[in-house]
């Protein structure tokens, strides 16, 4: 097998079959933090630097493991030319990590660059790529409506966001390609130092006073109203720990208002009032019938000198297998048992156990979805899929998500995920666990009829 030829990550006959069956099928991505406002303005990517790594703290991580300095990585005073040439360099050395395969895939599938990137040929690949990135084929929208296949795809988006590129995205390519996800992280999040200032943009936002917590979940609803007008299907929440929902409304309006006067709220206190919101933000989804994505497990901005010179989202994140997800799940989903469609995501292999017997407990409206961020893998799919087989069930899966800033991972990621996939299925198949025919039938289940049943799309 050579390096990311027609077999890679697909090591049995029956395999290779059933990725036939799937490999053309039309992008479904639930979830992702594209630059809505990039798409719609539909200009060239300036350069490769742009394309594959000024938005990807994969990448920037990768880059910091082989001592590339910082200032060629986020800095301002380097060239994009630089940085590419900076990263083409140590290339060589993160073979083995995803991040290698993903820019070499959309390197071959998008641009026919076979070569692997290096110093060597760094500055010739940098060429070869600006060149096709000056032509309209290489624009957002012809991208993502031609070669990447995308039907369509949920963007990311705050409680305060007014959604006006979503709409000129949809009305250049003719039909609904981006719909918006409400996340209203910041919120909830009443820890943050910048919690009350952003009270008050919900305030300036909605035209209106918020000085409790019955004023809050008003400011909420009449944001998922709009957001919900919108074409919005889903909402996404991201915590450390899933909090419990029992929490008493007089408690949580004592805690908000303690927190808008500037005062500082304990831990139990944040967890109690976050409770409250959860439960506030999911009964809104639960009479829309939209889905809730929980993303648990951060440990977020470990690193002070990342998170003291570039803030978050930077790549100073880690998981920790030791926090407690059951208590807190448990309590929420029993509010919401059966009424809810609600999609669990795993970021350390050593919570997956105690996500799939969730979603086994609960029934068909919870979900598993697609392994996150640090589980983004090839090993950490393959784990999971085969998991989930075991003891949740395949049918079930709530579908390949790219959770990615970066356009060309709807094809890299997809691809990947659905040779593995295919691996893993046609294993089953040459075991004598599962008839093809049955394997077939999930392959196409799996990486595109259900998860666009269950998300609506």
């Amino acid at each position: 097998m050579a390096f990311l030829d027609n077999n890679y990550l697909i090591t049995n006959a029956a395999g290779k079959i059933l990725f036939e069956k799937i490999k053309d099928l039309p992008v479904i991505d639930p979830h992702n933090h594209a630059n809505v406002k990039e798409i719609a303005d539909n200009g060239h990517y300036a350069d490769a630097w742009q394309l594959f790594a000024a938005t990807d703290h994969y990448v920037w991580e990768m880059l910091r493991k082989r001592e590339v300095p910082e200032e060629l990585i986020t800095g301002k005073n380097n060239s994009n030319h630089d940085k590419f040439l900076a990263m083409a360099k140590v290339f060589p050395e993160i073979a083995g990590n995803p991040v290698y395969e993903w820019i070499h895939l959309d390197l071959k599938r998008y641009f026919g660059i076979d070569d692997l990137l290096c110093e060597a040929n760094g500055e010739k690949i940098w060429q070869e790529v600006n060149a096709k990135l000056a032509t309209d084929a290489f624009r957002p929208q012809a991208l993502l409506t031609g070669p990447l296949n995308v039907e369509v795809m949920s963007s990311t988006d705050d409680l305060i966001d007014t959604l006006e590129d979503h709409a000129r995205v949809n009305e250049a390519v003719g039909r609904t390609l981006i719909r918006p996800t409400w996340r209203p992280d910041k919120a909830m999040k009443i820890f943050a130092s910048t919690w009350r200032e952003y009270i008050g943009q919900v305030e300036k936002r909605f035209d209106m006073k918020i000085s409790s917590f019955a004023d809050l979940v008003d400011a909420m609803k009449k944001s998922h109203d709009f957001f919900a007008a919108h074409g919005c299907l889903a909402s996404d929440h991201g915590m450390e720990i899933p909090l419990g929902v029992d929490v008493d409304y007089a408690e949580a309006n004592r805690i908000f208002q303690k927190a808008l006067g500037g005062e500082k709220v304990s831990a139990e206190e944040a967890d109690r009032y976050m409770g409250a919101f959860m439960a506030e933000a999911a009964e809104l989804n639960a009479q829309t019938g939209w889905v809730t994505q929980l993303h648990a497990g951060a440990v977020r901005d470990v690193r002070n000198v990342l998170w003291d010179n570039l803030g978050p989202d930077v790549g100073g994140d880690i998981s920790d297998h030791n926090q407690d997800f059951s208590t807190g799940l448990i309590s929420f989903l029993n509010r919401f048992d059966s009424r809810l469609k609600t999609v669990l995501y795993c970021l350390d292999q050593g919570h997956q156990a105690t996500l799939a017997t969730i979603s086994r407990a609960f029934g068909s409206t919870v979900r598993l979805g697609s392994a996150w961020w640090l589980c983004d893998t090839p090993i950490g799919m393959k784990r999971q899929l085969e998991y989930i087989g075991q003891v949740d069930l395949w049918y079930d899966f709530a579908g390949m998500v790219s959770d990615s800033r970066k356009l060309l991972s709807y094809g890299s990621r997809f691809e990947m995920f659905r040779r593995v996939l295919a691996d893993v299925l046609g294993e089953a198949v040459e075991k004598g666990r599962l008839p093809m025919e049955i394997a077939e039938t999930l392959a196409e289940t799996m990486a595109y009829k259900e998860p666009k049943r269950f998300w609506g799309l």
